[in-house]
């Protein structure tokens, strides 16, 4: 624990609370409060058993079935690809053996892990919270130092409940508010993105600010933290406050009683204090944010959606100018065509960006007495169980199926593709996933990146379009 008096953000002060000794090199061993594990995990395992070892902490590990499972039902025996079958039957194994909570398939809280989460109250403010994804990042709008780690560091997690990491720098991203109508978190993510590139926050640490940030629900702020690690940084984080403290309260693993209010007590001592210096900084005016969509095979690649999509010859050097000219070649794009006059093929509402209720609500309002175009096939994939059972519960499925979405169980499903749900070659996929690389949702698939209300009016349209349109009752 560090007593000085000077200054320190967010992130230095869980840093310090969570450091157990200092090499000589300057890397650091951190304790690890939460450990989060999925359907890929099954190498870790295997490594540790070879050792003779056990998870140190499992009562601080919780898993989840996510990458590997399909959407269309719910038996693992009925998983056809042995491959994919196997993964998640070695977390079912892995789990039992070592006493390590889990939502398996059978269970109604299962979803994808970056969402049960936060869903669970198992991710809290303070805490370092670790998983063999990049979008780990999520879990820091609760305010907590939320990270992606690979395979051999997982081992070294489930072995040690700790990580040898070195310090990332500090960066603090400000969005003036307020937002406008029809700008949501997704939109906010992207231009920030699309501001500072894919690399802009290499090495840093993203503490979110601002009047645009804290007026963001706890979901919205979910889908900000999740796309840190698309413009480059280590994690990404919104101090807890009083949305922060809501959204927590009453869930099952969060704090009770006299915890609560000693959790409380500790959270609230959190946020940055005034004077505390930020490495880099950076802002933007919300109000000037629009509806945001990609045009390009990076998220970097977004703009406004009343934009054009951009000439390479206006690209400010031949490295980005090649960039965009691969990329435009790959998405079947000319320059100057207007992005709101592209065809879509295929819809997907869900992943850990943007498969929570609310993202289901603001696509549902949309949809609502209209009906997806026959050439379009349009999915809808909740986040969780819990998700979907909530959805349910408010007809918001019934309103989808009513306009001619599929609604699906929960996963990560087209997001990455690796269950098997992918688009075919050269179709184009409005999602309201976090990455639009080349081949992301199947070899050859077209990749447009939009907020959930963005691509519920994508489904309707049969193009990319400006959502605001649909909501002023065009």
């Amino acid at each position: 624990m560090n007593d000085s008096a000077a200054p320190r953000t967010l992130f230095e002060k869980i840093w310090d609370r969570h450091r157990i000794i200092e090499r000589e090199d300057e890397q650091v061993l951190l304790f690890v409060d939460r450990h989060f594990i999925h359907d890929g995990t099954a190498p870790a395992f295997a490594t540790l058993h070879g050792r003779g070892m056990a998870p140190k902490a499992p009562e601080r590990i919780f898993a989840t079935p996510d990458h590997y499972v399909p959407t269309s039902h719910r038996d693992v025996t009925a998983i056809a690809d042995p491959e994919r079958r196997g993964m998640v039957e070695a977390l079912m194994r892995d789990t039992s053996r070592h006493g390590i909570t889990m939502f398996g398939l059978d269970d109604r809280r299962q979803g994808i892990v970056h969402v049960i989460g936060p869903e669970e109250g198992l991710s809290q403010p303070g805490m370092v919270i670790v998983c063999a994804d990049s979008h780990t990042s999520t879990h820091g709008a609760l305010g907590a130092l939320a990270f992606g780690v690979g395979m051999t560091e997982t081992t070294h997690a489930l072995a040690h409940q700790s990580l040898w990491q070195r310090k990332a720098r500090s960066m603090r991203i400000t969005v003036d508010g307020p937002l406008g109508p029809g700008v949501v978190a997704k939109d906010v993510i992207l231009a920030i993105i699309a501001k500072i590139g894919t690399a802009g926050a290499t090495g840093h640490v993203v503490e979110y600010a601002g009047e645009a940030i804290t007026g963001l629900s706890m979901e919205g702020r979910l889908t900000l933290c999740n796309m840190s690690i698309e413009a480059g940084a280590r994690a990404g984080m919104v101090a807890p406050d009083e949305v922060t403290y809501a959204y927590l309260a009453g869930r099952p693993y969060s704090p009770k009683g006299a915890e609560w209010d000693a959790a409380l007590a500790k959270w609230k001592a959190l946020p940055s204090d005034p004077g505390a210096v930020f490495d880099t900084e950076v802002t933007l005016d919300g109000r000037a944010i629009e509806p945001m969509v990609t045009w390009g095979t990076s998220p970097e690649d977004a703009l406004p959606i009343g934009g054009v999509v951009p000439d390479p010859a206006d690209a400010a050097d031949a490295e980005r100018r090649g960039a965009m000219e691969r990329a435009l070649a790959y998405m079947g794009l000319e320059p100057g065509m207007r992005l709101a006059d592209i065809p879509v093929d295929r819809v997907f509402i869900g992943s850990c960006t943007n498969g929570r209720i609310e993202d289901l609500r603001a696509a549902a309002a949309v949809v609502a007495g209209r009906r997806v175009p026959e050439q379009v096939e349009a999915w809808v994939v909740p986040g969780s169980g819990l998700v979907k059972e909530q959805a349910e519960a408010e007809g918001l499925d019934q309103v989808f199926k009513a306009a001619g979405f599929q609604w699906r169980e929960a996963g990560c499903s087209m997001c990455l593709g690796t269950n098997g749900e992918i688009a075919r070659p050269q179709q184009r996929c409005a999602s309201t996933s976090n990455r639009n690389f080349v081949g992301r949702q199947g070899p050859g698939a077209r990749t447009h990146l939009m907020g959930p209300a963005m691509a519920a009016a994508a489904a309707v349209t049969g193009r990319l379009t400006d959502v605001r349109t649909l909501q002023a009752g065009g």
